[in-house]
């Protein structure tokens, strides 16, 4: 029996979005999925970036949410990592989602999780809770960005081990990557880390920096995050971003953007 054999979900056109189908979905557990659509032509973004993405609502009026672009801006495809929330407006409808349906996207990308935003500096931390992991996955396949820091770190904290998505691909330090293989098998650090299942490691991102877990080997340097060489990167929950920009700035740390850089950067559109 062919699971597919429904047809695709077909979208009418929308004056202010683009249409596009998507190309494959991958679920992690029961509520955390990746999916990608197809990547239009004319569409370009900077690493870190987020659009909008949704599906027709009621009416006939699009129902939009924003989501960060997980794929590297050389990709030909548009990758997306969303959690499944039960009665979610759009995530309860988006889960279900299959090869061959459309969604619709929005024109322009923006945010301020760039490197655009950041001061030149030696080590980048890239700090993640939950599906916060999405546009660092996008920024670590960025060939640039070995260039711009010695060393590359995506720290990733969930529930559950399960909730880990990337893992593999991340522990193997992107050894399957076209562009970014040979630069971040000698930069490139990923350090998970799960706070309600036993795992290899454990606890919470700021407890790993009070103790200093976070700065041992592979990663070298200062056992301390330092403004003076240090550039971090914020994305996750509301309560994640706010704890640690207020821990940031204790520290010397100060907000960038894109018309002015500064040492950290995090996004405020959206919870991850």
């Amino acid at each position: 029996m062919n699971m597919h054999a429904r047809p695709p979900q077909l979208l009418p056109e929308h004056a202010a979005f683009q249409t596009c189908e998507v190309r494959w979905v991958r679920h992690w557990n029961e509520h955390l999925f990746s999916f990608a659509i197809e990547r239009p032509a004319s569409f370009r973004f900077r690493s870190g970036e987020f659009v909008m993405l949704g599906l027709e609502g009621e009416g006939g009026k699009p129902l939009m949410r924003a989501y960060s672009i997980a794929s590297p801006t050389w990709s030909d495809e548009l990758e997306f990592l969303s959690i499944k929330v039960p009665d979610g407006p759009l995530t309860s409808r988006l889960q279900s989602i299959r090869q061959g349906d459309q969604l619709y996207l929005s024109k322009k990308p923006t945010g301020t999780l760039v490197s655009d935003a950041l001061l030149p500096g030696k080590r980048l931390f890239m700090l993640s809770t939950g599906t916060g992991l999405a546009p660092f996955l996008s920024i670590a396949r960025d060939p640039d960005i070995y260039d711009a820091f010695s060393q590359v770190v995506i720290v990733h904290s969930t529930r559950r081990v399960s909730d880990l998505a990337y893992h593999d691909e991340l522990t193997a330090q992107l050894a399957g990557d076209p562009l970014v293989a040979d630069q971040a098998l000698l930069q490139f650090h990923y350090i998970p880390t799960v706070t309600r299942e036993p795992f290899r490691t454990s606890g919470r991102i700021g407890e790993l920096i009070e103790n200093g877990w976070l700065f041992q080997p592979p990663v070298s340097g200062e056992r301390a995050l330092n403004p003076e060489t240090d550039r971090v990167m914020l994305c996750g929950s509301n309560e994640m971003i706010r704890d640690f920009a207020a821990m940031l700035e204790r520290h010397g740390f100060d907000e960038g953007s894109n018309a002015k850089p500064g040492t950290f950067v995090l996004e405020r559109a959206f919870v991850g």
